[in-house]
């Protein structure tokens, strides 16, 4: 009875898609305050805030690979695999909340889990912030940007989160059919958007990231198969509804940012296509229906950020030393 209402709400949701587009533009980034955005740039790609002194963000969250590292589980401290699959941090201001199963509601929050988590940075919050407050470099910035704040947990996140925000990629190909540019799209992708929505891919995947805006239950319809432990939002909320229920995540630029799924476990979108319709939906594509929305969603990549690395500032004799993985 459940999966049947589930469905007939599904359905009726892309119903109104066909009224009004359930995607909307990527607007390009507004910078209102540069110098933030930039110590937050250098504090994102900085591996002195791992325990190692050789992962940063941009290890599981790449900006050369859209956002991700292309492996099915990240590599932590000491080669740890971590648990689940990194999502991209592109476009990451759209969502309802962070991490696949929403434990962070912003991005600041967000920005502190992975410093102290001993399966990726391993570095205890407050070992990380006095390796910055003895670097004169960042003294000196923190200074300029925060003033008397100095150098704490709360200014070193706001400025990460600062910079993510910058993160995101307009101009696709299908934003520039929204905006009126018909010819932006070929017919074989015009179709598959209109699968999108008719097949009721629309009915979650929806909103300026194409996704993001709900969580769902990952096997709906039929059972998703995995050996993958994570279980959802069941870890936060402790409801056993909750189990195997996961943030439905962005669809722009998915064909950069496989693998697939919370797990994952498909490099390949046509696949992925197939098994999400299956499982969420319970219905079967034909070869040239998964053809024309994998062509679809191909369109949703968009211009990526154009990023300078950063010169981070150097280390000094009293800066805490890093300790490398062990052998």
């Amino acid at each position: 009875m459940r999966r049947t209402i589930v469905a007939t709400t599904l359905l009726a949701v892309t119903g109104l898609a066909h009224a009004a587009e359930p995607i909307q533009v990527i607007e390009p980034a507004t910078i209102t305050n540069p110098e933030m955005v930039e110590l937050g740039k250098k504090l994102f790609f900085e591996p002195r805030l791992s325990k190692s002194g050789f992962l940063s963000c941009n290890s599981c969250h790449n900006l050369s690979l859209g956002g991700v590292d292309i492996l099915p589980t990240s590599i932590g401290h000491n080669w740890q695999e971590g648990p689940i699959n990194a999502p991209t941090v592109l476009n990451a201001k759209y969502m309802l909340a962070q991490f696949w199963d929403g434990r962070a509601a912003t991005l600041q929050e967000q920005a502190a889990g992975p410093i102290a988590n001993p399966k990726e940075m391993a570095l205890e919050h407050e070992l990380a912030l006095d390796v910055l407050r003895a670097i004169p470099g960042y003294q000196a910035e923190f200074s300029e940007v925060f003033g008397d704040k100095g150098i704490t947990l709360d200014t070193v996140t706001e400025a990460i989160a600062t910079f993510e925000e910058t993160l995101v990629t307009p101009n696709s190909r299908f934003d520039q059919y929204l905006n009126g540019d018909k010819e932006a799209l070929s017919t074989a992708e015009q179709e598959g958007y209109a699968l999108f929505k008719s097949k009721g891919c629309a009915a979650c995947h929806n909103g300026p990231a194409v996704g993001g805006t709900m969580y769902q239950k990952m096997g709906l319809m039929q059972p998703f198969v995995t050996s993958n432990p994570a279980q959802g939002r069941v870890d936060v909320t402790g409801k056993e509804h909750d189990r195997m229920v996961f943030k439905v995540p962005t669809l722009r630029n998915i064909e950069l940012t496989y693998p697939y799924f919370h797990d994952g476990s498909t490099y390949d979108l046509k696949e992925a296509v197939i098994v999400m319709q299956r499982v969420q939906l319970g219905q079967e594509l034909t070869d040239q229906e998964a053809d024309r929305i994998t062509d679809f969603l191909k369109t949703l990549t968009g211009e990526q950020p154009q990023i300078t690395l950063p010169i981070l500032p150097p280390s000094v004799a009293g800066t805490p030393k890093p300790q490398p993985f062990a052998k």
